[in-house]
């Protein structure tokens, strides 16, 4: 998906605790109007994306999730989903400042 037009974007929690890299056109797959699971599924299965997300630790995630106030402590125990969630989130950070860098450009 990286094209000569395409920047790999940074990424970090609120806290800085978790960092990840996407490129901006994978951020662009994660994060779009209607439903984005069954995208940012596929892009979970991207292995740059893959294991960036596979060497954080479970805890840590749900923690930083937790802090977003969205979910309650059994929806935080579902590991899977909440790599799903964290994905989706950073794709959507990164959209919002690529957006607003476009607007003051």
């Amino acid at each position: 998906m990286n094209t000569n037009q395409d920047y790999l974007r940074w990424w970090s929690t609120g806290s800085g605790r978790i960092e990840l890299q996407l490129w901006q056109s994978d951020s662009e797959t994660g994060h779009h109007q209607g439903d984005c699971l069954n995208d940012v599924q596929e892009l979970l299965t991207v292995p740059y994306i893959y294991k960036q997300l596979d060497a954080l630790d479970s805890d840590l995630i749900a923690a930083e999730l937790g802090e977003y106030g969205a979910w309650d402590d059994e929806e935080l125990s579902d590991h899977s989903a909440n790599l799903e969630r964290l994905l989706w989130i950073a794709c959507g950070d990164i959209q919002d400042e690529y957006f607003d860098r476009e607007v003051t450009a």
